[in-house]
Parts: structure tokens; sequence; C-alpha cells
């Protein structure tokens, strides 16, 4: 094989190469890919983190025996993993509102004040999702007072 065809077959190898170590260096390397069953950083104001942490905390309002409902007082951190839909990992710091569950509008209640009133829980949350079906599932939930 002639020096001139050796070069650019082995420039092509080298590229080959690089691409493979490095496949974000390859098309469409300014947008982030999630890989297929890791788990990655989400954004909490993602359309699909947001259902999952009103379902979150909706079952454990839900669950609760407390008279008052709880919110989320601060998202502290978000992730989610592809499977045959989407988990999503959910660490939140939820608080006791001065509203009570038999009230309808819950969503701005504002946090108890008072030192016998006032609770603070961090909480992990495991959400399954399967939009194309609608289902929407609690794997796991655990909390301990913040």
């Amino acid at each position: 094989m002639s020096w001139s065809l050796r070069l650019p077959l082995l420039l092509l190898a080298a590229v080959a190469v690089a691409l493979a170590v490095r496949p974000e260096a390859g098309l469409g390397a300014s947008q982030p890919r999630m890989k297929l069953g890791g788990i990655e950083e989400a954004d909490v104001n993602e359309q699909g983190v947001r259902k999952a942490l009103s379902f979150a905390l909706s079952e454990y309002n839900k669950a609760s025996n407390d008279a008052f409902h709880s919110r989320v007082v601060q998202v502290v951190r978000a992730r989610k993993q592809i499977v045959a839909g989407m988990k999503y990992y959910l660490d939140v710091e939820i608080g006791r509102t001065t509203c009570t569950k038999s009230q309808s509008n819950l969503t701005d209640c504002p946090f108890h004040e008072q030192p016998n009133l006032k609770r603070k829980e961090l909480c992990s949350f495991q959400i399954y999702s399967v939009p194309w079906t609608g289902k929407v599932s609690m794997l796991k939930s655990s909390c301990e007072n913040a």
C-alpha cells in the first residue's frame, strides 16, 4: 500500500477511535444526551419532575395522619432515570402549613411559625411514571425530621 493511501486511512482510524471513546464529541455534541438506564440530574422546572413532585406530595399528604397539609419548602435534589418509563428520585424538604386537609386551596398556605406546630421533614421519594399510559406510582418514600 502506498504512503499516500496510508496517511488518510490512519487519520480516519484515529477519528473513529476518538469518537468511540468520546461519542459526545460527534454529531449533536451541543445537546446533552441521557444514557439509557443511567441516573442523571434533573431540572426542577421540567414538566415531568413537577408532575412527579406533585404526585409524591399528594401521596404523602394522603398517607399522613396529620390534620394539617404539608407542602414543599425546597427541592434539595432531583434526578431521573430512563427505564420502561421514567423514574424520578426526589429529595425534598417539606413543611407543615396552617391549612387543614379539609380546606380546598392548599397551594398557597403559609407554613406554621409557632414552635409547637412548626414541623419540617426531609423526604426522599422514588416515583415511577409511564407517560404514554398515564400511570404514576410511588416506589419508595421515606422521611425524617429536619
